[in-house]
């Protein structure tokens, strides 16, 4: 065999088992893409996203969309041809494995705290749309979860409503933990409550709920720390003036608070709030109406671009990020509250984008 003949089929039987190994070789990646954009003022499978009633609503226009992000799954073996390709692809990023899904965090695990976090931003976007427009929102802190084999098992149940710890009112989740700590492990703390069947049936009468029970229970030690517990989780739970149905499936994370509480005070409002422009946007935001980020802001970028988007509400905190690669077309936003957006918004339909606040890459 001549030599050149060698020399060829020698490097292409390398190649050949170069690319074979590329394909079978797994890597701890993941990968990230644009997800789709759903506008939050229109409908998904015939249904409005957004369902009032109870409240006179609006008439709106234009587009209001959320953005998302698609992630490989947890259990997926990227292998080394594909890393290659995802870090060349303008439209997707490759990150390391552990950044989705931290402390081998299982598909089910993540689809399950992302499903918990989607339903906390409905309620926060609720609480801060009629927060902006003055309508008042009754709150009360509550047992959101109890710890199984803990000392509050079987004494206090999801749902109840925590007036006070040991004879002192509480007024945020926060205070719950301050007043349990003040104890050593194996002492015992009192909680006032309403139980949870108690409070379900008088918010379903539209009544405050009435009618306390005191539960003792004894503290143990912490794992890994020396501070007295009871193996519960307080959160914040509302009862709204009237209902407020956030439809859309098979979306999880709190990213899309934001643009909900948006959607939910141009319904409530006379006028509209993006007069007919296509704007589209991310962001947390808690009950006080404050943005937070997110994750993935490029990705949703790319996405919101993709779907006609001409503008982009953006988390200050993101703005760094989105502002070092900006699809063109797309102008961003900086927004650090719901009232800022607001105030962009109403500046996009009057036609002085000179004036909204913008992102900057330094």
């Amino acid at each position: 065999m001549p030599r050149r003949t060698a020399t060829m089929l020698a490097s292409t039987l390398i190649l050949i088992a170069l690319l074979c190994a590329g394909v079978l070789i797994p890597v701890p990646y993941s990968e990230m893409s644009p997800g789709p954009t759903v506008n939050t003022l229109g409908k998904v499978g015939g249904e409005p996203v957004l369902q009032i009633s109870g409240h006179r609503t609006y008439k709106t226009s234009g587009n209001l969309n959320m953005t998302t992000v698609r992630v490989t799954g947890a259990d997926y073996n990227m292998n080394l041809v594909e890393a290659v390709y995802g870090w060349l692809a303008h439209d997707s990023v490759v990150v390391p494995h552990d950044t989705l899904y931290p402390g081998g965090k299982t598909e089910e695990q993540s689809t399950q705290e992302n499903a918990e976090e989607f339903s906390q931003s409905q309620e926060s976007a609720k609480v801060a749309a009629l927060t902006e427009l003055g309508i008042p929102v009754t709150s009360r802190v509550v047992v959101s979860t109890v710890i199984k084999d803990s000392p509050a098992q079987g004494k206090l149940h999801a749902g109840d409503v925590i007036k006070a710890v040991d004879d002192t009112a509480v007024k945020h989740p926060e205070d719950v933990a301050k007043l349990v700590t003040k104890h050593k492990p194996g002492e015992n703390v009192t909680f006032t409550v309403i139980p949870a069947k108690t409070a379900a049936a008088a918010e379903k009468a539209g009544k405050q709920p009435e009618g306390t029970e005191k539960i003792t229970i004894t503290t143990k030690k912490a794992p890994k720390e020396n501070r007295a517990i009871v193996g519960i989780q307080a959160g914040t739970d509302h009862t709204f003036p009237f209902e407020i149905d956030i439809k859309l499936a098979d979306v999880g994370g709190p990213s899309a608070g934001l643009m909900f509480s948006l959607g939910i005070v141009d319904k409530l409002t006379p006028g509209q709030l993006t007069g007919g422009k296509f704007v589209a946007g991310t962001g947390t935001i808690d009950d006080q109406g404050k943005v937070g980020p997110i994750g993935g802001i490029n990705m949703k970028l790319v996405g919101a671009r993709n779907a006609g988007a001409r503008y982009f509400l953006t988390p200050g905190d993101n703005c760094k990020a989105a502002a070092s690669d900006t699809p063109g077309g797309l102008t961003l936003v900086k927004v650090k509250t719901i009232d800022d957006a607001k105030k962009s918004l109403e500046k996009i339909r009057a036609g002085d984008t000179a004036g909204l606040p913008s992102c900057s890459a330094g």
